[in-house]
């Protein structure tokens, strides 16, 4: 009730201040009344300043002529419009000034009210956030779920259970840097396993927009270096093979993986794109027996297994990789970008190639060379329409990551 009682009060505070202005407005006939007045009393002040000698009789004379037209000019202004009853016309205006005041205060709160109750929710019953957050959750109020968990590990910092149950919510919800940090502490906490490295280094590949950075590069690879036969870290370092320019490496990878895959499973038809892509022939019949893994690939299909003989990395390629430094591993990633544009140059016709450098060069925070990258891309595609669509989306991609990251 105190909160409908300050929503009335307001009403009727927006109402007097429109009514206001309406209760101190003149007529027209008491505002000439008024201007004759004025003229009578310079009439009365100009003799007795000639009287006293303070005024010539010259320019006293001059002045009353003067005072003299400007009342036949009112009253003639008077007598046109007609002599309207004073009281007449205040009764008119008092009445006005009611009908308006009744309205505003009456009409509106009654109108809203009802339109309330029609389009509105009366009976909801208020749910600030403190109680929300008290109460049973319904189990669709996802956020809330989550934020439990959020202060569960502000009070618990070592329940890695509590950062792997997290860690795909947050994927799902499209916060892929929260999740590959939540994969981390459930590594910190409950050990490296092929899983958790793995859907660590998805994260990392949602968080930069599809490109295999060097950090999940290197978390597919400590994937693989635990279980050889782990899917989608095979899959995804095919990718980072294809985002390199080296299509033959990424089909020798792909080809590998998909004869390992069983012909039911569900994300062979993407392995199978995938090896399309890069030009790969026919792939072997899967191996008798095979049987798929369990885990989830990329988005939300993984691909197949990845067995020992395949061209992939092995333990000196996953020793070599844990070995490097930060810097080092920059500088492969520049090197792979590097090769890809070199690889565009000679053969420009490839717009997924063009869409993955632009992409590239932004995640390097390096907006000039993307610049290049889609002025170059333009020029090959100036005559394809939906190729040049591609690269506008791509550039205002572009534009709201680095202007995200110049504010931070």
């Amino acid at each position: 009730m105190s909160l409908f009682a300050a929503f009335a009060l307001m009403t009727a505070l927006a109402a007097l201040a429109v009514l206001w202005p309406l209760s101190r407005a003149r007529t027209t006939q008491a505002a000439r009344e008024a201007d004759l007045a004025v003229y009578r009393d310079q009439l009365a002040e100009i003799a007795r300043d000639a009287k006293s000698g303070r005024l010539p009789k010259a320019e006293a004379e001059a002045a009353r002529i003067e005072v003299a037209r400007r009342m036949l000019a009112a009253d003639a202004a008077r007598e046109t419009t007609g002599v309207e009853d004073p009281a007449r016309i205040i009764r008119q205006a008092t009445r006005r000034r009611r009908a308006a005041a009744v309205f505003a205060l009456v009409f509106v709160p009654v109108f809203a009210v009802g339109l309330y109750g029609v389009l509105g929710s009366p009976r909801l019953p208020g749910a600030p956030l403190a109680e929300r957050l008290t109460a049973a959750p319904d189990r669709s109020d996802v956020a809330i779920l989550v934020r439990r968990v959020e202060e569960h590990l502000q009070k618990n910092p070592n329940d890695g259970a509590g950062y792997e149950i997290l860690a795909p919510v947050y994927l799902r919800m499209g916060r892929p840097e929260d999740a590959a940090r939540a994969y981390a502490e459930a590594i910190r906490i409950l050990g490296p396993s092929a899983a958790r490295h793995s859907s660590r280094g998805e994260a990392l590949v949602a968080a930069s927009d599809g490109l295999v950075t060097a950090d999940a590069a290197r978390a597919f690879a400590d994937a693989l270096a635990l279980d050889p036969n782990e899917p989608r870290s095979a899959y995804f370092l095919g990718l980072a093979a294809e985002q390199d320019g080296r299509g033959a490496d990424a089909a020798r990878i792909w080809g590998q993986l998909l004869a390992r895959t069983p012909a039911n499973a569900p994300y062979r038809p993407m392995v199978a794109a995938a090896l399309a892509r890069v030009g790969g022939g026919a792939p072997a019949a899967p191996v008798a027996g095979a049987t798929g893994p369990g885990t989830p690939g990329p988005g939300t299909s993984g691909p197949g297994t990845s067995g020992p003989g395949m061209p992939g990395p092995g333990a000196a390629d996953v020793a070599a990789a844990a070995s490097l430094s930060a810097d080092e591993r920059n500088a492969m990633v520049r090197g792979m970008v590097d090769r890809l544009a070199q690889r565009l140059d000679s053969a420009p016709n490839d717009i997924e190639g063009w869409l993955r450098l632009v992409r590239a060069y932004g995640v390097l925070g390096d907006k000039d060379k993307a610049a290049e990258a889609l002025a170059k891309a333009r020029a090959t595609f100036k005559d394809n329409a939906e190729a040049l669509g591609r690269l506008d989306a791509a550039e205002k991609e572009l534009a709201v990551k680095t202007g995200a990251g110049d504010k931070g």
